[in-house]
């Protein structure tokens, strides 16, 4: 599967090289955080691109606002994802923003689980976080 994975820090780089030693194509975009020398991705020029290359785009992000520039900002993911593309938001964020984002991606033909996790980077490094998951 085709996996765009936006947010390859501290938690997102482990997540991402454990998805890619399952055998899925990762696509990511550069931000803030280097892409680690050892996570082979395809890395594509902005969040859109993500969501054109991708069958489930992930993101992992600090807060609220990041998360929210990612999906609806200039380029972002909203402006490339097709009908039947899924959206996972494993970030920490406000449950009142990611209501307002699921219903903007649903009216793209989109799907949106927000799935926050938690375990720390340890968690991620050992595949063994805690992950909750909600459809809106």
């Amino acid at each position: 599967m085709r996996v765009g994975f936006i947010g390859l820090g501290v938690m997102g780089a482990p997540m991402a090289r454990h998805l890619a030693a399952a055998g899925h194509e990762i696509v990511t975009v550069l931000n803030r955080s280097p892409l680690p020398a050892d996570l082979e991705a395809a890395v594509v020029g902005s969040a859109a691109e993500v969501a054109r290359r991708s069958e489930v785009v992930i993101t992992m992000l600090p807060d609220t606002p990041d998360v929210e520039r990612v999906l609806f900002g200039k380029d972002g993911v909203a402006e490339g994802i097709s009908a039947g593309t899924l959206v996972i938001d494993m970030s920490s964020i406000s449950p009142i923003a990611t209501e307002r984002f699921a219903a903007k991606l649903r009216e793209a033909g989109a799907g949106y689980l927000d799935a926050p996790v938690s375990g720390g980077e340890v968690g991620a490094k050992a595949a063994s976080l805690t992950v909750r998951c909600g459809q809106r």
